[in-house]
């Protein structure tokens, strides 16, 4: 067996049980971000030092997965859920609390901070802005197909926790955080 079909050289994609879609289609989009961010998280997870953040990374992957499958879920502009949704509040609670034990072992942040530091954190800080574009992309499905409100809510917290997991990864393995003073260097 071959790893090519050949299915999809006319420009669309198959989902299981579902069909033909075109691969431009916006669940195809989100879909295919929330895969992106999934594969820098798998390298964040190789390069991070931090056990604990290691293992908060894997437990995302496996979260994504569930996103995934609910952005799938999905036939045509106007389609309604017919399925109970994967992701749901309690996923969204527990990504707060993560977000917020970890938070309380930083400092208080009073500026921004440039997007750099270990490799580790570096990494996640690229996967944070993948992590961006994936909720922008399900924010655009969702103007024309149902998505559940938990979805949107743990879209929009994944970003925050990657911020976190920069910082505390940085702090824990000896980097330092760069301040953006302004233009002026102030």
């Amino acid at each position: 067996m071959t790893i090519y079909t050949r299915k999809g050289d006319t420009g669309e994609t198959g989902r299981l049980g579902k069909g033909r879609i075109r691969k431009d289609d916006p669940a195809i989009e989100a879909m295919g971000a929330v895969d992106e961010l999934n594969s820098f998280l798998g390298l964040a997870r190789a390069l991070v030092t931090d056990p604990e953040v290691e293992k908060v990374l894997h437990t995302l992957q496996k979260d994504l997965f569930a996103v995934g499958a609910d952005l799938a879920a999905h036939e045509a502009p106007g389609a309604r859920i017919k399925r109970k949704p994967q992701v749901d509040v309690r996923m969204v609670r527990s990504m707060e609390e993560t977000i917020d034990r970890l938070s309380d072992e930083l400092g208080t942040l009073r500026r921004f901070i440039t997007p750099a530091g270990v490799t580790g954190a570096a990494v996640l800080h690229v996967a944070r802005a993948v992590a961006r574009r994936a909720e922008r992309a399900a924010v655009v499905l969702s103007a024309e197909r149902e998505l559940s409100p938990a979805l949107l809510s743990y879209m929009n917290r994944i970003s925050d926790l990657l911020f976190v997991l920069a910082r505390i990864e940085n702090q824990r393995s000896g980097g330092s955080e760069e301040e953006w003073r302004g233009l002026a260097g102030g």
